[in-house]
């Protein structure tokens, strides 16, 4: 306690007639007790605040850590998307280029079969001339053994 408060208290015990205070003293007393009460009240107070804006720090910073994620996590869908995008083209590309090459070939077997078309009338007319060098040779042979079957005869 203060000086005030110990001078009161001190008093000597011969003299028995009750402490008199006077209005200063009175005022230091009170004003320590409240400083006392009131360090104690305002110790407990700062605690309760600090504890308290703590734990809102903790959920502030949880809560910035949470969007930083989704705005990561945005970030990639559109990287993504724009990755898609790029091999979806490239997928276009590269069937518009397929499609040109199968036209080609396709091109090239209509050629074959035009040719192939040209060497089936030759062999039309090839197997036309057999048949009719074949009809000759078997009338040659007839006609030569009638000739030969009458001049045995005559």
């Amino acid at each position: 306690m203060t000086e005030a408060a110990d001078s009161v208290i001190e008093t000597p015990p011969a003299a028995r007639t009750p402490p008199t205070l006077d209005a200063e003293a009175v005022k230091r007393l009170v004003e320590a007790i409240l400083r006392e009460r009131l360090k104690a009240t305002v110790r407990e107070e700062v605690a309760a605040f600090v504890q308290q804006n703590d734990q809102r720090a903790r959920e502030l910073s949880l809560l910035e850590r949470i969007v930083r994620v989704e705005e990561e996590l945005k970030a990639l869908r559109e990287i993504q998307m724009t990755q898609f995008a790029a091999s979806e083209k490239r997928f276009e590309a590269l069937q518009r280029e397929m499609n040109a090459r199968f036209e080609a070939v396709d091109k090239r077997f209509e050629a074959v079969d035009k040719r192939f078309e040209a060497v089936d009338k030759r062999f039309e007319a090839l197997d036309k001339r057999f048949t009719a060098l074949q009809w000759m040779i078997g009338l040659g042979f007839t006609l030569t053994v009638a000739f030969m079957g009458m001049l045995k005869f005559l």
